[in-house]
């Protein structure tokens, strides 16, 4: 399966990491009242509330881009549902055995019906699948969280991919959210004024420890050709999750010409409640702990090439 899917590498700029911290605490203080940042050591990320297959997110970071909306978008390319396989990806990725955590698609062949995932597999251990989907319940304004321990995946995904070891990490505490921009978007804008051509890839994770999250559930596929982002909105369902939540993500501050979702994070909790993570609707309330650190490498896996820019949000 793996050596039928093209694949472009390409490298990334590693800032030193205190001063990648600075850029963030300076950057942030103009969207949330309060920001702190520092270098750490990463705490065990497999205890709650993180639950991770791995005890951290350093070593070989490299992140992957794996098929795209164009592949759900207008219609479902049917020959790319289940297609893809965390395991696989990990090899094509140079770093066979990884651990791959994120945002995608779950396979309809397995789940049934079309989803979210938020893959969280150490690939060397058959026993550390854990990742999440997240569907739409049969109310159809519901979400249905339930234990995916599967490497497939369908159509599109976003992964951090690493050796799951201890290290250094940035830490990111924000609380009261006074700007216009999301958690992630507000730290991906930052890093592309500060870092420009130069362009930095990033993987975390983060607890929303309180207040509500706006999040989307993709509901089954559309049989009518979604052709807009407005199609795409009123296709979507969506829905604020209660705290906490632990949220997987990865983001980029510039696209080095290969056509990449710039920006992708799904949630998952133990209360039943997890899907795409849009942005924070308590503001005053909002409490965000995150763990980050920049990577080496970008893949770009199986690259549309009929290409549009619908259904990146």
């Amino acid at each position: 399966m793996a050596s039928e899917l093209s694949v472009e590498k390409k490298p990334l700029h590693v800032p030193d990491l205190a001063q990648m911290a600075e850029v963030l605490q300076d950057g942030l203080c103009s969207t949330f009242g309060s920001v702190q940042t520092e270098v750490v050591d990463c705490p065990n990320l497999t205890e709650k509330p993180w639950s991770l297959a791995a005890p951290g997110i350093c070593g070989s970071n490299r992140l992957a881009d794996v098929g795209g909306p164009p592949y759900l978008i207008p219609l479902p390319t049917k020959e790319k549902i289940g297609r893809y396989n965390m395991a696989e990806i990990a090899k094509l990725c140079d770093l066979p055995g990884g651990f791959v955590f994120g945002a995608g698609a779950g396979s309809s062949r397995i789940v049934g019906v079309n989803c979210e995932m938020m893959p969280n597999n150490l690939t060397s251990d058959d026993s550390k699948k854990l990742s999440y989907t997240a569907k739409v319940g049969a109310k159809g304004d519901d979400c249905v969280l339930e234990p995916y321990p599967h490497d497939e995946f369908s159509l599109l995904a976003n992964l951090a991919i690493c050796e799951g070891k201890p290290g250094k990490v940035i830490q990111v505490k924000a609380s009261a959210r006074r700007g216009d921009k999301n958690f992630v978007t507000a730290m991906r804008l930052i890093l592309a004024e500060h870092y420009g051509e130069k362009g930095v890839g990033v993987g975390g994770v983060f607890q929303i420890s309180k207040g509500s999250t706006k999040l989307h559930v993709m509901p089954p596929f559309s049989d009518t050709p979604l052709q807009s982002d407005k199609d795409v909105e009123d296709w979507l369902m969506f829905y604020n999750a209660k705290s906490p939540l632990t949220c997987l993500s990865t983001f980029v501050s510039r696209d080095p010409g290969l056509d990449l979702r710039v920006e992708h994070t799904h949630c998952f909790s133990h209360h039943g409640e997890g899907g795409h993570y849009h942005y924070d609707v308590t503001p005053d309330d909002v409490e965000y702990l995150g763990y980050f650190v920049p990577v080496e490498f970008i893949y770009r896996v199986d690259r549309p090439v009929v290409t549009h820019t619908i259904g990146r949000d």
